[in-house]
């Protein structure tokens, strides 16, 4: 294949010149338009159902409870008042001046633009727009919606709109439930929570200032929240959300990303073979992760694509087989175990492009979840090489895992979760499912680890880990590694409520790496263990090099969350640095 790129032909006068930006393919960053069409289109859709509301509690629903009972509500709130209570309010009701909202909005806004070390473009605009946004829609219903103010004595001066909404509530909730969000979703540290708990407080303070102080019907306030809610979810969902808007790419894209990588990237020697599983990736994600490829001298990929027959075991293997020095495999965690198998061993690296539903092996290899970054990551990285698991048991061959495997409850969840549950819910649908299997009977197991006695156990669930973390950060199993050598057994036994009490708080404060075995790759068998016997702890953890698990009664199995044939066998073995991945300078 020659190193050089054909020439390119200038872009024509009409198409937008993109400029590059280092570490990203400027073909990837043209998304600003679409972002501010669906703005546009929801923003209509929110005023439309606010206006539709107003002439509701206007009209037909006028007169109909609870509507019928809103002036004695007003009337309450002046009977209530007192000379404490009104300074009170007047100070509430000063948080959601138009005054004090725009330069609120403005000195923030500069701050995280300006401050040194912290320019937040995306959070500024984030709340300049929903703030704009819900005093637009504000506008609108004020001029379609004509309501009286409460007949009680108001201690403000009525402005020249009318009653509903109420603009005071609807600006301050877009700007301080803006704030709360950026402070939880932004700021680390322990008083992040009080302080986005204060500020989610403010919208509803000066909602209720404007009720004592006679402006406002309860549902102007409560349409005064929607609105500012709307719009603060319109906005957030589409400029904080990374991945919420998949931006599809220019007509001139691939050839911006061909001159970029022209300009940045050396030719990379080797075919590249990208194993595809075509029901997690549609056409835009596979053009995307082409340019990523294109940019990082990777060209004339090879995209191939999974089958329900093959779901990527077959695919790797041909790639090998055909001189691949790169194999991209993009789906979940099934379809990179099928390309692992065949990969074992061989010396070709992976790149591993996380598009499925629990994408563990990603998530544990301090790998991006959004596909282009964590193909684009990966490319930047270096050769590193981790561990496998083989595992077989009766009823079914050997095979190698690269994160979890095991019997019990996780195995019963995964065979009682549909597809449709996953591709609607993604991994919470697990959940649901994990419940309903909890009536499961418990496993009666004998576990013999390398050459240690054998140990008699009851449980809830077994797990052989390469890897020990799950969604959520949960660290299922503390002390896998990926590159240790070692496997790790977790053993589940909780009784009664208790019991799994106990497991909540031994997985939620974590637990100290156990120390590993200078010999055979077991932990030191004392007292009850050295017996036999059951400890009666919820959670007990054990490292191997080889484990050989018989149960009983024939139980629920699974490889990588793909479930398995029922079965009373499961010996798994350790498989040092069998697989070769290409990981950031700063993984695993």
């Amino acid at each position: 294949m020659p190193t050089a790129l054909p020439d390119r032909p200038a872009l024509r006068p009409t198409e937008p010149r993109l400029v590059a930006r280092p570490g990203r393919s400027p073909a990837l960053t043209s998304g600003s338009a679409r972002a501010a069409a669906q703005i546009g289109v929801l923003t209509v859709c929110q005023a439309a159902l606010l206006v539709g509301f107003g002439l509701l509690i206007t009209g037909p629903a006028r007169g109909t409870w609870p509507l019928s009972a809103e002036d004695q509500l007003d009337e309450r709130f002046e009977d209530l008042r007192t000379q404490a209570l009104t300074r009170a309010s007047l100070i509430a009701s000063e948080a959601g001046d138009t005054a004090t909202i725009i330069a609120v909005t403005v000195v923030v806004c500069a701050g995280l633009l300006l401050v040194p070390r912290l320019p937040r473009w995306r959070e500024a605009v984030f709340l300049s727009v929903t703030v704009s946004l819900q005093a637009l829609v504000f506008l609108v219903i004020s001029t379609s919606v004509d309501r009286d103010r409460p007949e009680v004595d108001r201690l403000d001066a009525s402005p020249p709109t009318t009653s509903y909404t109420s603009g005071h509530t609807g600006a301050a909730t877009a700007l301080y439930a803006g704030l709360a969000v950026l402070v939880l979703s932004r700021v680390r540290g322990p008083w992040r929570k009080a302080l986005g708990g204060l500020l989610l407080l403010l919208p509803l303070l000066v909602g209720v200032a404007r009720l004592y102080r006679g402006m406002h019907h309860p549902t102007d306030v409560l349409g005064g929240l929607v609105n500012g809610g709307l719009s603060l979810l319109i906005v957030g969902r589409t400029l904080l959300t990374e991945d919420a808007s998949p931006t599809p790419p220019p007509a001139n894209a691939m050839e911006v990303a061909l001159r970029t990588a022209e300009e940045r990237a050396e030719q990379v020697a080797g075919r590249t073979v990208v194993v595809v599983n075509p029901t997690v990736t549609d056409e835009a994600a596979r053009e995307t992760l082409r340019l990523v490829l294109e940019q990082h001298g990777h060209h004339e990929a090879e995209f191939v694509f999974t089958t329900a027959e093959d779901p990527g075991g077959g695919q790797a293997a041909d790639a090998v087989r055909g001189g691949a020095s790169l194999v991209v495999v993009c789906g979940g965690d099934g379809t990179v175990r099928a390309a692992a198998d065949a990969l074992a061993g061989t010396g070709v690296p992976l790149a591993v492009v996380p598009c499925g539903t629990g994408n563990l092996l990603a998530r544990n290899l301090g790998l991006p979840l959004t596909p282009a970054d964590a193909l684009g990551a990966a490319l930047s990285g270096r050769v590193r090489r981790i561990d496998l698991g083989r595992i077989e048991g009766d009823r079914f061959p050997a095979t190698h895992f690269t994160a979890m495997s095991g019997a019990g409850l996780d195995a019963a969840m995964l065979e009682n979760t549909g597809s449709q549950a996953k591709a609607a819910f993604g991994w919470p649908a697990y959940v649901v499912a994990g419940v309903r299997s909890l009536r499961a009977p418990r496993i009666t197991v004998a576990i013999r680890l390398d050459d240690g006695p054998v140990l008699h156990r009851t449980a809830r669930m077994l797990l052989l880990a390469n890897i020990g973390s799950v969604q959520g950060g949960a660290a299922l199993v503390p002390a896998a590694e990926p590159d240790d050598g070692l496997l790790d057994l977790a053993v589940f036994d909780p009784h009664g409520p208790s019991g799994w009490l106990r497991t909540a708080g031994i997985l939620l404060r974590g637990r100290s790496k156990p120390p590993r075995p200078a010999a055979r790759g077991t932990f030191p068998l004392t007292g009850e263990e050295a017996t036999g016997t059951d400890t009666g702890t919820p959670v007990e953890y054990f490292t191997f090099r080889r484990a050989e698990l018989r149960f009983s009664t024939v139980q629920s199995r699974e490889v990588d969350g793909d479930p398995v044939r029922p079965g009373r066998l499961l010996v798994a073995e350790v498989r040092p640095g069998a697989l070769s991945v290409l990981l950031p300078s700063g993984g695993k």
